[in-house]
């Protein structure tokens, strides 16, 4: 199989589209004015261009769970805003993507998703023997 590449006429007669995508995104799309990691509160705050402050906790994160407070420290805001850097974890994430609620790729974000499930609390163990009491989990309807 023959790899064709765009000609260099065909790249700049698209570089006029691509630049007005990137003008609309940088107006609208979430971006990082700074980032520092929380040790307190195991967080990486986010303060955004718009003003707003964000923050997540370090360890939902992929590739920086784990980490050291020192590594999570080294976070830095990649030119344009637009993502985080973390140089000795080789860790980079979206801030468009932090913000919408990916802390990673898609089976990172199932994992998350299976152990938010497995967490246990009181509440849940509370919710879990009453419903045992009542015959366990309501059947689903066929409709």
């Amino acid at each position: 199989m023959t790899e064709t590449h765009p000609s260099e006429a065909e790249i700049l007669a698209q570089l006029p589209a691509a630049f007005e995508r990137g003008r609309v995104a940088a107006e609208t799309e979430p971006r990082a004015r700074s980032a520092a990691y929380h040790a307190g509160s195991g967080r990486i705050a986010v303060e955004l261009t718009n003003g707003c402050l964000f923050a997540f906790p370090a360890d939902d994160a992929q590739g920086l769970r784990g980490a050291t407070p020192e590594q999570l420290a080294a976070v830095e805001v990649l030119p344009g805003g637009f993502g985080l850097h973390w140089e000795e974890l080789d860790a980079d994430l979206s801030v468009p993507g932090l913000v919408a609620g990916v802390f990673g790729s898609k089976s990172w974000m199932r994992e998350l998703g299976r152990a938010g499930g497995r967490v246990q609390t009181e509440a849940k163990a509370r919710a879990a023997r009453e419903n045992g009491r009542k015959g366990g989990r309501p059947r689903r309807s066929v409709g």
